[in-house]
């Protein structure tokens, strides 16, 4: 369970370096290796997060009673698909107008936010196994206690269970980003990286149609079954994390060496550096991330929360249709996310274009896409088919995005992602309750398309702004605080045979008869 004492480094004085592309080499002969067992159970993790993250978005169209319906909804709302206004969902008992529901939706993040630059800090400083693994057993066990806070107590300590699921989850971004910096070698980032965060995008294509068949039930008494089936299986997920997994492969206690020697040589020993904050808050490169990251979590959130809303008061879809249709977006942001990362990775390895290049071409298109889209949405009128498409194409090609800003932080400082990921996950927070706060306000007995058009809009805006500073802002190199300044231990090998030679260097220094290090990845 991850307490066996750690290895000594196989990297020494008296250790033949690896040398030229060696070092990007996976052992020979290896189909799976400990780091992909740790990229398939944070993929679950991450499926399991977003389980109990969303699950609440269908649910509360069925929690709340929908019967009262304002004029100009009749007028401006579409007909339904099937050829008259849905009147058939099941209502619920609440009585919580758009302002409310907003609020309720967006209460998670409040939570989510406080946590993320303390997640980063204490993954690396404790380690981010038992950091991840609890943020999420945290959320599973308060998800359970749903229907009974909801019933019993009210909305306000809803809202507050909701608030602590947030600080419960929070961590689990930066723990992870933090993990794969001990775990991904070089030319494997973007592809271990995004497989894993793909498992996010996968648990709301899961939890959103089942959500919906769910409280079109009478299971367990309809809408409170999807807090029991996904809090359970997230409990059950952290089982089987905390016996599998360890926090750095000098830890794993059945890791091969090749498969340790590889992934060491290729991210260099970790160091316990004190984190250099005013280098990191002053830095163009970390600004330009939480750009790109704020923009794509703008429009990612804004409709994670609200589009099963507008697909039920717009385009008048019953809840099962609406669990079903509301994840299509999702599917095609899982397609995008794993494949980005490998294509990337591709690219950079082949030398096609500079790391930089790589991250600016990638979130060029996550963003600029969906903002295309995002505004063509207003002149499709009531045709749900043109509509449905718009949506899932613009909301699930920003997961292009992580072949850009969300590996970046591996990028320019392996020694402190998990700090990066909590900076830029922390500001990115922020359109997890600003945006479905906007979509209440907007749309607060007033559901007609020129409102929901509005919200549409302001996701372009949002995601142009984000290109345009990103690509201002962005760098594919390690930033020289990354190390501090101070000097880093290399070794040069000799084909006469002699020991290696130990050298020093530091800052931007890259001589061209080093071993690899961070700094001298090309820019």
């Amino acid at each position: 369970m991850g307490t066996a004492a750690e290895k000594k480094p196989l990297l020494t004085a008296s250790t033949s370096i690896v040398q030229g592309d060696e070092l990007h080499t996976p052992p020979s002969g290896e189909q799976f290796g400990k780091r992909h067992l740790l990229a398939v159970l944070a993929f679950l993790g991450f499926f399991n997060v977003y389980c109990l993250r969303v699950n609440l978005s269908v649910a509360l169209v069925a929690m709340v009673n929908n019967t009262k319906k304002v004029s100009n909804h009749s007028m401006e709302a579409c007909p339904s698909i099937h050829g008259s206004d849905n009147t058939t969902t099941k209502q619920g008992d609440l009585n919580w107008d758009e302002s409310t529901q907003g609020i309720v939706l967006g209460s998670f993040f409040y939570g989510y936010i406080v946590t993320q630059l303390p997640g980063g800090w204490l993954a690396e400083v404790f380690g981010a196994k038992k950091l991840f693994g609890f943020g999420v057993l945290c959320t599973a066990a308060l998800t359970l206690l749903t229907p009974v806070v909801v019933n019993e107590l009210g909305l306000g300590a809803f809202i507050a269970l909701r608030v602590i699921e947030g600080l419960g989850e929070g961590v689990t971004f930066p723990a992870m980003s933090a993990m794969w910096g001990k775990w991904a070698p070089l030319w494997e980032r973007s592809k271990l990286a995004g497989f894993t965060y793909a498992g996010a995008q996968l648990g709301t294509v899961v939890s959103m149609p089942i959500s919906g068949i769910l409280c079109d039930s009478d299971f367990l008494g309809g809408w409170p079954s999807v807090f029991y089936i996904f809090g359970v299986l997230g409990c059950l997920w952290f089982a089987v994390w905390m016996f599998v997994v360890h926090d750095t492969p000098g830890k794993h206690p059945t890791i091969s060496s090749e498969e340790r020697s590889y992934i060491e040589t290729s991210i260099g020993l970790k160091q316990r550096l004190r984190t250099p904050w005013k280098d990191i808050l002053t830095s163009k490169a970390v600004w330009g991330i939480c750009a790109g990251h704020f923009a794509n979590n703008w429009g990612f959130y804004t409709m994670l929360t609200s589009l099963p809303t507008y697909m039920k008061q717009i385009l008048n879809f019953d809840i099962s249709e609406n669990g079903f249709i509301s994840a299509l977006p999702y599917v095609v942001c899982c397609i995008c996310q794993t494949s980005s990362g490998h294509i990337a990775d591709f690219i950079r390895k082949n030398g096609y274009l500079s790391t930089k290049n790589t991250r600016k071409m990638f979130m060029t298109l996550g963003l600029m896409l969906p903002a295309i889209l995002m505004f063509c949405i207003g002149y499709a009128g009531c045709n749900h088919i043109v509509v449905v498409i718009l949506l899932t194409f613009a909301v699930g090609l920003g997961g292009i995005c992580m072949g850009g800003f969300n590996v970046n932080h591996l990028d320019i400082a392996p020694n402190f992602s998990g700090t990066l990921m909590g900076i830029s996950n922390c500001l990115a927070t922020i359109p997890g309750f600003l945006g479905p706060y906007i979509v209440g306000q907007l749309t607060n007995n007033n559901q007609t398309r020129a409102q929901w058009q509005i919200v549409f809009y302001i996701c372009s805006a949002v995601y142009l702004a984000g290109t345009i500073l990103y690509l201002l802002l962005a760098e594919g190199s390690e930033q020289p605080w990354n190390q501090q300044g101070g000097e880093i231990l290399t070794f040069t090998g000799h084909s006469s045979g002699q020991p290696p030679k130990a050298q020093s260097i530091g800052g931007d220094d890259q001589p061209s008869n080093l071993p690899y290090n961070h700094l001298n990845e090309e820019k």
